[in-house]
């Protein structure tokens, strides 16, 4: 007979071995057809310098505090961004993505929004709560720290429009 010295571990199932575990967190699209194969897609240096325009629009935008959509939705709209993060808050709820991963969250999903801003940087955190007591933080970090004071005011007004309706 044999005995086992160690503990029994059980196998994990949670969002550290399954990111579908995660809710909020959309899936892998398949290509539409004609889509570039990786190999046709454009090398490093061309997608670089695609990145930099798109970085410098969004630097653009950011400066002006609240947010192109806030005619399109004829209520308060927040969005902050920096070269891999983004955050935008409006009528539908609050979306977050981060590089490539991204998720949703309508304000019927969500139980508290909390910001918080670093002692030092030049960094603005924003960490949505949801009622089953999981948490989704995204870091984004400003051009420079008088971002930050216009960012936590305009996502203050999204909050106080939308959030305490759907509460």
């Amino acid at each position: 007979m044999e005995q086992s010295n160690g503990p029994i571990q059980q196998p994990l199932h949670a969002a550290s071995a399954d990111p579908a575990f995660v809710p909020g967190l959309t899936g892998v699209v398949a290509p539409l057809d004609g889509a570039p194969e990786p190999e046709d897609r454009p090398q490093d240096a061309a997608v670089d310098a695609v990145v930099d325009e798109v970085v410098d629009e969004v630097e653009d935008s950011v400066g002006e505090d609240a947010a192109p959509a806030a005619a399109d939705a004829g209520g308060p709209v927040f969005e902050a961004a920096d070269r891999r993060g983004r955050i935008v808050a409006d009528a539908e709820g609050v979306r977050l993505s981060y590089d490539e991963e991204a998720c949703e969250f309508r304000w019927d999903e969500i139980a508290a929004v909390e910001s918080e801003k670093g002692r030092f940087g030049k960094r603005f955190t924003v960490t949505v709560h949801t009622p089953d007591r999981r948490w989704y933080p995204i870091e984004i970090i400003a051009p420079d720290r008088g971002h930050i004071t216009g960012w936590e005011a305009g996502l203050d007004a999204v909050l106080d429009a939308y959030f305490d309706e759907a509460s």
